[in-house]
């Protein structure tokens, strides 16, 4: 369900009393990093962006493999498994300590296979916490739009092939909180807060 996003939290609505793992996710250019650091900022929590905890040691395998493209299919293949091992075990110190943290990538297998969700909601359970996914829902010709206004370098091999046509934007299958993208990301950040504080006792 959507939270409403025209009005700010209650005065009253309690604070999350206990450490949640948020994942947010969604399409390139939906906003997840900026979103992620706003809600992080709010909570507040660690927060734990896979570009940044992986990043280096991934452009160290490609080079390896000969390719800069970050984004290639088969530099993701073989580094999948061990970047998001990497976020998971960062995630697990954080809360392991009683530190709350919002986890920033696509999460692709997390969103469509039900038995990846509950491997890694076990696995945050079992660090202490509650563990909650934030979708940005964002349409193809805005995904368009918004990497090439950003222009970063690894986005140039994306535009250079058939993209975002292949691009998975449906929903996840598994549960989740659904906002929309092409809100402002502070009005984002706020409902979601509101959402995660009126559901931490679930």
């Amino acid at each position: 369900m959507e939270p409403d996003l025209r009005e700010p939290c209650d005065e009253g609505t309690e604070q999350v009393t206990g450490p949640l793992a948020v994942l947010v996710c969604g399409a390139p250019g939906s906003g997840k990093s900026t979103v992620g650091a706003m809600i992080a900022r709010r909570l507040p929590a660690a927060l734990l962006d896979l570009d940044t905890a992986t990043a280096s040691l991934t452009a160290v395998i490609g080079k390896l493999q000969g390719t800069h493209d970050l984004d290639d299919p088969e530099l993701v293949r073989l580094t999948r498994e061990a970047r998001y091992e990497t976020l998971a075990s960062l995630a697990e110190e954080n809360l392991s300590v009683g530190v709350g943290t919002v986890l920033v990538a696509p999460f692709t297998a997390e969103r469509r296979d039900p038995g990846a969700w509950e491997a890694l909601r076990s696995r945050m359970e079992r660090a202490g916490a509650a563990t909650r996914m934030v979708w940005l829902r964002i349409p193809a010709d805005e995904v368009l739009k918004r990497v090439e206004q950003r222009g970063a370098t690894r986005d140039r091999a994306k535009l250079r092939r058939d993209w975002p046509a292949g691009l998975d934007l449906d929903p996840p299958s598994v549960p989740h909180l659904e906002v929309d993208a092409l809100d402002r990301p502070e009005q984002i950040a706020e409902a979601v807060v509101c959402a995660l504080r009126a559901r931490a006792d679930d």
